[in-house]
């Protein structure tokens, strides 16, 4: 996920909603041996916000690139993700070979908030990755079924945002087959809300029993994932049908 596209910490309060300002995210992906692998960056751990966390390549938009786009949102949002992947990790996709796969905007009470497009795109293998050792620290290729496990056996520190589209992209073998499906589902709509209570952390998913009132304990559906001993879990139980599970094709 992009370094400024989810939210602070739990208890971060806002007295008035502020606008989301777009920002776009890209998924960058080539085949392997192993199955379908995707470019991980870690952040430098003295950043604020997110340091030391996995992230894929992303940003908030500038204007230059609502200028190139002529003022067309789909289109600056595309070439944003291809300028920060540039900047970020020297891998720069073609933004016309990019499948938008989901839709994040920050909950209404975080004081920064951000309206993020997320894409999946194929890039050359035989690219170096160049990082800029700054903002950057660490890049690496990963499968990404792998990357799940290490996140779920604590060893790969991820956003809940990063950790559920890991989740969902997993279920495909190629990026071919990938790009293939994702053009043919809507994309996900996702407007998660960040709680805790009993000293557990929840980001709930519209759907979820406790969504509307953010209270994490309400018995009934729940679409959330939840955060234990630092590893996210995602749940999807017993969810009307039109909310549909954000993990798989």
């Amino acid at each position: 996920m992009s370094r400024d596209s989810f939210f602070s910490r739990p208890d971060s309060q806002s007295p008035e909603p502020v606008e989301a300002r777009p920002a776009s995210t890209v998924v960058l992906l080539r085949d392997s041996p192993e199955g379908l692998e995707t470019l991980l960056l870690r952040r430098n751990k003295a950043l604020l916000f997110a340091g030391g966390y996995w992230v894929f390549p992303g940003g908030a938009l500038e204007p230059q690139d609502w200028e190139q786009a002529a003022g067309d949102e789909d289109r600056a949002t595309r070439l944003a993700a291809a300028r920060e992947a540039g900047e970020e990790s020297g891998l720069r996709p073609s933004p016309d070979d990019m499948v938008l796969i989901s839709h994040w905007t920050t909950p209404v009470n975080e004081a920064k908030r951000f309206a993020t497009w997320i894409y999946a795109a194929p890039v050359d293998s035989d690219t170096e990755v160049v990082i800029d050792g700054s903002e950057i620290h660490d890049s690496r290729w990963v499968n990404v079924a792998a990357a799940v496990e290490e996140h779920h056996e604590g060893t790969l520190g991820v956003l809940p945002p990063t950790y559920v589209t890991l989740c969902h992209i997993a279920h495909y073998r190629t990026v071919d087959e990938l790009l293939a499906r994702e053009l043919e589902r809507p994309p996900g709509e996702v407007l998660p809300r960040f709680c805790h209570g009993d000293g557990t952390v929840f980001v709930m998913f519209r759907g979820d029993a406790g969504y509307d009132s953010g209270d994490g304990s309400v018995p009934g559906a729940r679409h959330r994932a939840t955060l234990r001993d630092g590893r996210w879990y995602y749940e999807y139980e017993n969810v009307a049908a039109e909310f549909p599970c954000l993990i798989g094709p």
